[in-house]
């Protein structure tokens, strides 16, 4: 009970506006009420944030994925940053289920920008001292921060949901764990090694963005049950190709699961058409109702985020959540 109180003594958790139910779900695991902050707008959509009470001395932890409108969101957490430090905040915390940008990671054409690290940039001058994230899309943006960055992974969750949702399935015989390219292939290994199975590969070649040609499945998927793992569903027309292309070089049925449920442009209708059984996410970007179809499992991240915020509260390891 001390232990508790210390917490909520210290420290401050407060939400805007991208995913303020998974906020609010952290701060029921915590044992913590919500900090109290309000986002306005003006009529030219300025951006402008309140603080509603004393932040002085404290270890404050800002909920707030830069998910669609990415731009807006993003504008939020940097003024919110701001305002925090400027009220004399001991440690600015952003958790950031979801890294908007992240996809723009490397130069792979000339004049492009390295978006992620932009944002990298922008987040440690406004003044956070330290980043939570789930999966990003390339585990190289750690490097692009000179603060620390907690790595956290949706893997163990949606392992548990097969094991416990689809314990009829013979794992280690029946079930291959499918990584949707070649840089997804450490994430796919690590839920294959969770549930005994063996892994594929999908060789696809991506000629421009949100625009993906299956090329061929390297491994063994006949008569297999293919659980598809990935970081983000965006407009689904990758998966929804993949989906067919395993099903056509026969695969029995197939499971597709994702950190980071975008779902932008078609998507939902890509997924509804698709030959996909079911589409396992998690709650890191806030699905409006309209996306809230049958199809689609959302698992929390709640009580993940509420551990590691523990445990950096505390000055405790965080790696001991991935074993």
């Amino acid at each position: 009970m001390g232990n508790q109180q210390n917490i909520k003594d210290d420290m401050k958790v407060f939400t805007l506006s991208a995913n303020e139910p998974l906020a609010q779900e952290i701060a029921d695991h915590l044992g913590v009420e919500l900090g109290k902050c309000k986002v306005n707008r003006f009529s030219d959509q300025e951006v402008q944030v309140d603080v509603l009470e004393s932040v002085r001395g404290k270890d404050i932890f800002v909920v707030q994925p830069t998910s669609e409108p990415v731009n807006a969101h993003l504008m939020e957490l940097l003024i919110m940053i701001d305002a925090l430090r400027r009220a004399s905040a001991r440690r600015i915390n952003l958790v950031i289920p979801y890294y908007g940008y992240a996809r723009q990671d490397r130069k792979s054409r000339p004049r492009e920008p390295i978006t992620a690290k932009l944002v990298a940039n922008l987040l440690e001058t406004a003044g956070a001292d330290r980043v939570v994230s789930i999966d990003l899309h390339a585990a190289q943006i750690q490097g692009f921060f000179d603060i620390p960055i907690d790595h956290l992974t949706s893997v163990p969750l949606i392992t548990k949901y097969f094991e416990d949702e689809k314990h009829d399935l013979n794992y280690e015989e029946e079930v291959v764990i499918v990584s949707p390219d070649h840089g997804g292939v450490t994430r796919a290994r690590r839920m294959a090694e969770r549930l005994g199975s063996p892994i594929a590969i999908i060789d696809k070649r991506r000629p421009r963005a949100n625009v993906a040609e299956v090329m061929s499945i390297v491994g063994d998927i006949k008569g297999k049950t293919a659980i598809v793992i990935d970081d983000i569903i965006d407009t689904g027309g990758t998966i929804k190709l993949a989906a067919d292309k395993l099903i056509e070089e026969g695969a029995t049925e197939v499971y597709v699961c994702c950190s980071h449920p975008v779902l932008s442009g078609k998507a939902i209708e890509n997924l509804q058409e698709s030959q996909i059984k079911e589409v396992i996410v998690t709650n890191s970007i806030k699905l409006p109702e309209e996306k809230q179809i049958d199809k689609i499992k959302q698992l929390s991240v709640g009580e993940l985020l509420a551990e590691a915020i523990t445990r950096i509260h505390e000055e405790r390891s965080v790696s001991r959540l991935f074993d």
